[in-house]
């Protein structure tokens, strides 16, 4: 069998590929480059942690914290409040205190974070619709005979 070798995507400044933003430095933004800041973003976005929390924001106009934990089966306290502080920090959500007896603080998506409602749904639903392939996969990788250990005779 033949094998073509992958097909890489374009880089920033390549023929055919403008780039998306460039940067204070005047380089192009390149999620490929160790150094460039868009790989904190991308790391940010990736986070289940993240998708989750803006699901469970995207049809809300707030939430409190014991609304997202409720929402969010699984989640620590510990991982809501870290990944709520990053996600505040990126300009994706705005917390808000309002003065009551206690204080009430809600969470809601900025502007920018509503941009990520679509990419991120769509990521949850491609989980959802295909992880009965996905187990399939890993029983048969767990179970194929490539993972055994070869000793040379």
């Amino acid at each position: 069998m033949v094998r073509t070798p992958p097909v890489r995507r374009p880089r920033p400044g390549s023929p055919g590929r403008a780039a998306l933003a460039w940067l204070p430095d005047g380089k192009p933004a390149d999620v490929y480059s160790a150094p460039c800041p868009s790989r904190a973003a991308l790391d940010r976005i990736a986070d289940k942690w993240t998708a989750l929390i803006v699901g469970a924001l995207a049809d809300e106009d707030g939430l409190r914290f014991s609304e997202l934990r409720a929402q969010i089966d699984g989640v620590s306290d510990k991982m809501l409040t870290q990944t709520l502080r990053s996600l505040e920090r990126d300009g994706l959500v705005a917390r808000t205190v309002y003065p009551t007896v206690p204080p009430r603080v809600e969470y809601r998506l900025t502007e920018l974070g509503r941009t990520l409602e679509e990419p991120l749904a769509a990521v949850r639903d491609w989980a959802e619709r295909n992880i009965n392939a996905v187990e399939r996969a890993r029983l048969e990788y767990d179970g194929d005979t490539h993972l055994q250990v070869r000793t040379s005779q």
